[in-house]
């Protein structure tokens, strides 16, 4: 008996209608009209809260997928979800009545991210098997269980697992970041590779785009945000205020903001055009995973590594604090500046769905 070896199994006993994560929050969606929050749980399950009444926010739990949910997208106006997982399936919900309705296998191992072009409906997805297949989401939300085949097409030449992708909302242009620590960027319209950026010393965890698919922000490991110029091709700055990984940004809408976090769980917010101008706005308790600012920007919903999700007010003070409202300037040097221990503007939430 004493050859036999040891195996530790770890499980968590549930009751049947879980109104709350039980671990870790890796992707967040935010319906503004309705006023929902979609959550997606390492504990694998989607789900729904109404933060219009804190009290009771929960509304529905979407089970399906057999390991951590990685990241979702709301499509089609709010009518659908596409969700991605570590069960290397895809899935495709009805985000009101909170149901399965198909599931893609296309990918071999963990689907770690989406992107979506709302203007085309039109989403990617990607993971640690180094592919990237494009989906059309109106073909997607019209499969049945009798007709239930999809062509999809892929973009191909990344060499190592991806962490992050990004799409414009035309369609027009598709970065994806990896451990290769480089941007890939196709046209997703031809699948033709355009150029790879290199500057990086990391994995790429984050990636936006601008609306035009003219400049994107990469986060990373290495602790830096980058501003990349795709028509230069080349990082146009460098922002250094996180002391460890960058793992969430969220920009305004006019990208001349950035509010990103990570591994050291403080939420700066970049003014963009000014390398030096950065504010930390709050402090989390645990690593940040990501994040969504409401479109008005009255606040910014945070997903940690702990099970519980909070929504940080940003006042004007707040957002006067980096020079919001300002013209476009200049594009900013390439410069690094130390990151500095500064008191966060914001030091309570306004809002919080407790986990478990």
């Amino acid at each position: 008996m004493s050859g036999r070896r040891k195996v530790q199994v770890s499980f968590v006993i549930r009751e049947e209608g879980e109104r709350c994560h039980r671990a870790g929050v890796n992707s967040l969606q935010y319906d503004h009209n309705l006023k929902r929050l979609y959550s997606a749980g390492r504990d694998s399950i989607i789900r729904i809260w109404n933060v219009g009444n804190p009290k009771e926010p929960y509304l529905q739990s979407m089970e399906h997928h057999t390991d951590w949910v990685n990241d979702i997208q709301l499509c089609c106006g709010g009518k659908n979800i596409i969700s991605a997982s570590s069960d290397t399936t895809v899935k495709v919900w009805n985000a009101h009545k909170g149901f399965c309705m198909s599931t893609l296998r296309t990918h071999k191992d963990y689907v770690k991210a989406l992107a979506y072009a709302r203007d085309r409906e039109q989403v990617a997805s990607a993971g640690l098997d180094k592919a990237i297949f494009l989906w059309d989401v109106n073909t997607l939300t019209a499969l049945t269980a009798s007709n239930n085949t999809v062509t999809t097409s892929s973009l191909n030449g990344n060499k190592d697992s991806i962490y992050s992708l990004a799409m414009n909302p035309a369609g027009t242009v598709i970065v994806s970041g990896s451990t290769e620590k480089v941007l890939r960027v196709w046209d997703p319209r031809t699948c033709a590779k355009l150029m790879k950026l290199k500057g990086h010393t990391d994995n790429v965890k984050a990636l936006v785009l601008n609306r035009d698919g003219t400049q994107c922000l990469s986060g990373s490991s290495d602790g830096t945000v980058r501003l990349w110029s795709l028509g230069q091709q080349r990082c146009i700055a460098t922002f250094s205020c996180h002391q460890e990984g960058v793992w969430a940004l969220q920009p305004n809408e006019a990208f001349t903001q950035v509010v990103s976090s990570g591994r050291d769980a403080n939420i700066f917010l970049t003014d963009l055009r000014q390398s030096d101008r950065h504010t930390l706005v709050c402090r989390e308790s645990s690593p940040v995973l990501r994040m969504v600012l409401t479109p008005d920007m009255a606040g910014v919903w945070v997903a940690t590594s702990d099970s519980t999700i909070r929504h940080w007010p940003l006042s004007n003070r707040v957002l006067s604090s980096v020079g919001v409202g300002l013209g476009e300037g200049a594009p900013p040097k390439e410069t690094t500046v130390p990151p500095t221990p500064q008191q966060p503007m914001v030091t309570e939430p306004d809002n919080i769905i407790r986990g478990g």
